[in-house]
């Protein structure tokens, strides 16, 4: 996108472009490793400071052939999107984003200096009218969408979403895929991956804090977003990089996702089966098509009430309420686990008929 290239133009002009360093094994005037206690142990320094980089270096290079994308790693979910859409969001552009994205979009979002629209949760037609009426005015446009919501567990329309984005030059489209990674996908890289769309998507966001069990998060995106990020995304510049124990202990976690097929094959099937289950004791059609199945309330001192009823039978099930979700649509969510069985889930489903009754 041309508005971003001529960024980047202007700071190497100024002499002010940035990259990352290869690893550097000299006298260290770099790091932040004040008392010595860091040494090959911890980055003690951002990425364009730190010493050794060997770690993060590899994870990238094989996330990036992975993702057929160059990769960043960052520090979080939470640091990736506040770092990239607070980058993206430059004078001219527009972001126009689904009502329901999560918390650390909407901060990023609120960062940036350039305009903003919001659409109805998924509601394609609403989109359609407010890039109709509105993209042609802007150098960029960047659509933003989380591929499975947290919340309902429902899934973005990706490839209706692809199919908006093509109608217009001007469009990127920022997919946030952190419940969908490890769970959806040949490889589990995502629902963006499931539905073959992994080169159509410009900007996708992975946190390694949920099925990778890790900590951390990357952004795969095109050789020109990925100089622009490094040079412009606050989180990345100015956050002390996570320690290459932290970073290989992610690559590891993620290699062994990339082989549980069996294992995404048996999750969506419990998901599918349990789901059903919920609707037949709700009498309610449940949204979700994905591992994150909510039951819903109505109201807070219902939420807590059915979350204690399934405490009381040995389930650990919180009431999420305001403002993690509107008023009146309090509810429990419950979060399958491919190391479920449906046995596990017997026993809820009692407790769940128990409380809603």
């Amino acid at each position: 996108m041309k508005i971003y290239e001529d960024i980047l133009e202007t700071l190497k002009k100024e002499h002010r472009l940035r990259s990352i360093p290869e690893s550097q094994h000299g006298l260290d005037l770099i790091s932040n490793d004040y008392m010595g206690l860091g040494t090959s142990n911890t980055a003690s320094a951002s990425r364009l400071l730190q010493r050794d980089q060997t770690e993060h270096l590899r994870l990238e290079r094989c996330l990036d052939a992975l993702y057929g994308k160059r990769t960043l790693l960052m520090n979080s979910g939470y640091h990736a999107n506040v770092g990239a859409l607070s980058a993206l969001s430059v004078p001219g552009t527009l972001i126009v984003s689904d009502k329901l994205i999560h918390a650390s979009m909407i901060d990023g979002i609120r960062l940036g200096s350039g305009d903003t629209a919001r659409f109805t949760h998924n509601d394609m037609t609403m989109l359609r009218k407010i890039l109709a009426k509105k993209a042609s005015q802007y150098k960029a446009v960047i659509i933003a969408v989380e591929s499975v919501y947290s919340m309902d567990g429902d899934l973005a329309p990706l490839n209706e979403l692809v199919e908006i984005k093509r109608e217009y030059p001007n469009v990127l489209l920022y997919v946030d895929e952190a419940h969908a990674f490890g769970v959806f996908g040949n490889q589990g890289l995502g629902l963006s991956e499931e539905l073959g769309l992994l080169s159509e998507i410009d900007i996708i966001i992975v946190t390694l804090g949920k099925a990778t069990a890790g900590y951390g998060a990357f952004i795969a995106t095109s050789e020109t977003l990925h100089s622009y990020f490094i040079n412009c995304a606050r989180s990345f510049i100015f956050s002390t990089a996570l320690p290459p124990s932290m970073i290989a202990w992610n690559a590891m976690m993620i290699e062994k996702l990339l082989g549980m097929e069996e294992e995404r094959r048996q999750l969506n099937e419990l998901s599918a089966w349990f789901r059903k289950e919920v609707e037949a004791i709700t009498g309610r059609e449940c949204q979700s098509r994905s591992q994150i199945i909510p039951i819903h309330a109505g109201s807070a001192d219902k939420a807590i009430e059915m979350a204690s009823a399934l405490r009381d039978a040995g389930i650990d099930a919180l009431p999420i309420r305001r403002p993690t979700v509107a008023a009146g649509t309090e509810r429990l969510r419950l979060s399958l686990s491919a190391g479920m069985t449906k046995d596990d889930l017997i026993p809820v489903l009692a407790a769940m008929r128990y409380a809603i009754n």
